[in-house]
């Protein structure tokens, strides 16, 4: 496998401490290195940054399933995907799929399809792809094999969710868009409607099942982590069930249990980019400003993280390396990627270059290889 074999001058590069306008990078074997290559190339007005690591995305959705109905060629979706994660400085992402009663692209039989894409067409790709199941807790009938098929589909994380519309359920209502859903999922509405009340119904079973189900995904060294906890004692449960990743807490509250359990804490990079939660929840640049958060992931939209760090680093929030943490060192922490994350030598060659005036990507190495480039950046890599 070939790896670029080039030292980088000129640029501005982000190192722990800081941007540093007088260093050199040095890149050969996939890895940082330490000698000065015989390749010089002039970056100059670019900055050289750590790769946006994404530990949690679900925008590859759109290029899976273009219109209902168009999956025919998952792996080419894949392949799509994997270019437009490079193409906002991604060398790592994690793609979240999910494996729920909601049907459509989330049901168990499309999660298997799509994890079966992402086996095919991994090792051909140059951006980093992790698989992570997000399973509804109330599937109950799924629990008996689940670790069986997350082992076949070699899922490394998994994240617990539950969108039951609980409190609707309990009066004996209907949820909105109900009927949408169901004719989504291929379910008659009333069918669909005595379904969610039937696993209502079950919740009692649910914490059991799920003792046992974390009990061998840990076995086997999964990760685990839990979503949308609300509240310090969902954050305590889940800690016992040894889920130690909070992906966006919705209140203070749960992150606060989070950061004092020690646990890792996920936050949206496009409610940083928003200013504010779309769904009314806690804000992202609140829980920053406080200390309460480890990384932040692309959720529905790829360019925010790049973004988000970016104008944290603007706003004075938090310095650029602080900032730029959020999306390199820290993601790579939590999943346990130790030979990722910064430019410290010995580790790999992963990389963005991005304009200095615009701040747009010029270039994504991942591994020492480049998965994207354009513009005059190329000229001066290969010119």
């Amino acid at each position: 496998m070939n790896t670029l074999e080039m030292t980088l001058q000129g640029a501005d590069i982000l190192h722990p401490d800081g941007l540093d306008s007088h260093s050199e990078l040095n890149l050969a074997d996939g890895r940082i290195s330490v000698t000065s290559a015989a390749r010089k190339v002039d970056l100059s007005g670019y900055l050289v940054l750590p790769g946006i690591i994404d530990p949690h995305g679900d925008g590859f959705e759109r290029h899976m399933a273009p219109r209902r109905g168009a999956m025919k060629q998952m792996e080419e979706g894949v392949v799509a995907s994997e270019a437009e994660l490079a193409a906002n400085g991604m060398t790592t992402a994690v793609l979240a799929q999910f494996y729920s009663w909601e049907g459509g692209l989330r049901s168990p039989d499309y999660a298997a399809q799509v994890f079966e894409a992402i086996r095919l067409v991994r090792g051909d790709l140059v951006t980093d792809l992790v698989p992570q199941l997000r399973f509804e807790t109330h599937m109950l009938e799924d629990y008996a094999d689940l670790a069986e098929k997350i082992a076949v589909w070699r899922v490394p994380y998994v994240v617990f969710n539950d969108h039951l519309p609980h409190d609707r359920l309990a009066e004996g209502r209907k949820p909105p868009r109900l009927t949408g859903q169901a004719l989504k999922a291929g379910r008659n509405p009333e069918k669909h409607f005595e379904m969610l009340l039937e696993m209502h119904r079950r919740s009692p079973e649910v914490p059991t099942a799920l003792e046992a189900l974390c009990a061998s995904l840990a076995a086997q060294g999964l990760r685990i982590g839990s979503h949308d906890d609300h509240t310090a004692q969902d954050r305590a449960t889940w800690r016992a069930r040894g889920a130690l990743i909070s992906e966006f807490p919705e209140t203070l509250e749960a992150a606060e249990a989070a950061r004092a359990g020690g646990d890792h804490i996920i936050l949206g990079a496009p409610n940083v980019v928003r200013g504010g939660s779309h769904k009314g929840n806690a804000s992202a640049l609140d829980l920053i400003a406080m200390g309460l958060c480890d990384a932040l992931a692309s959720d529905y939209h790829y360019p925010s993280p790049r973004r988000a760090a970016l104008m944290l680093a603007r706003s004075g929030l938090l310095d650029l390396a602080g900032a730029w943490a959020l999306v390199s060192s820290g993601p790579a922490d939590l999943l346990g990627l130790a030979d990722r994350g910064d430019f410290t030598l010995g580790m790999r060659a992963d990389l963005v270059i991005l304009d200095k005036v615009s701040e747009r990507v010029a270039a994504t190495v991942s591994g020492g290889r480049v998965s994207y480039m354009s513009g005059e950046v190329a000229t001066r890599f290969f010119g």
